[in-house]
């Protein structure tokens, strides 16, 4: 029998085509929630879609453009809200890596990486932001904890304690740390839980699109593993996003149990 704990939300994840991403999209609509996946690789979104089977939405594209952005929240409220609910449960899960520190990491991916891990974060929090408090309004008290409504970040262990081997990397993460609480800040007093997820080793694609050593990154995953797998992750936003409205759970740090640093 199908989990219905999620039943009533409506979910937005981006970076859902693989790894982390497509983790968290499978344990949501196993928990019951309607769901829009978004990524850059249409092919690979719908071939989830057509697996998950219904209450999925496919929105593919670059998820810091502001037409991705206005299309994904329309899109759930069009599909899932009635034309008037909006998203509920949007995972900002889209991001990216990159090997080597300040000093020696490859300064042309730079901007890239900026673009994508901050301000495509920052965009989503920001309009998905302003259309959860537009449902708020006129609201007071326990009124604004009528049901649940979450914006969760993926962030990283490395988004609070300094590596030295991904600095750049590392950077952006302390970033979304940061902004991420600042939010929470400024909108939980309004009914919205604004959460932090931060993953230590997980294997997925994201160690090649970073293009870490393979050698470097064998030793690695031989010292501390078994390292965290996607569905690790996921089990941890369903969790958070399955509290009852007055129940915030800020923010989760999680490592493999033999990872000892960052």
């Amino acid at each position: 029998m199908a989990d219905t704990t999620l039943s009533n939300r409506i979910a937005i994840v981006t970076g859902a085509s693989a790894g982390i991403g497509e983790a968290i999209a499978r344990d949501l609509h196993a928990h019951g929630a309607s769901i829009v996946i978004n990524a850059r690789r249409a092919e690979k979104l719908e071939a989830l879609a057509k697996s998950l089977g219904s209450r999925v939405a496919v929105v593919a594209g670059d998820a810091a453009d502001d037409s991705t952005i206005n299309a994904m929240l329309d899109t759930a409220r069009a599909k899932f809200g009635g034309g008037s609910r909006e998203a509920d449960l949007v995972v900002i899960n889209a991001g990216r890596g990159l090997g080597g520190t300040v000093i020696t990491s490859d300064i042309a991916q730079w901007e890239e990486m900026l673009r994508t891990n901050v301000v495509a974060a920052a965009k989503l929090i920001r309009a998905a932001g302003q259309r959860l408090l537009k449902e708020q309004e006129g609201k007071q008290g326990e009124a604004l904890l009528d049901r649940a409504r979450d914006i969760i970040v993926l962030g990283s262990t490395v988004g609070r304690h300094v590596s030295p081997f991904s600095s750049m990397y590392g950077g952006t993460k302390f970033n979304v740390h940061g902004m991420v609480e600042g939010v929470r800040r400024e909108i939980g007093p309004r009914g919205i839980r604004v959460s932090l997820v931060e993953p230590g080793f997980v294997v997925s694609e994201f160690q090649g699109v970073a293009g870490y050593d393979d050698a470097w990154l064998k030793g690695v995953w031989d010292r501390i593993g078994p390292v965290l797998t996607p569905a690790d992750v996921a089990r941890v936003v369903s969790f958070m996003a399955s509290q009852p409205p007055a129940v915030h759970v800020n923010d989760v740090m999680l490592r493999p149990t033999r990872q000892d640093y960052p």
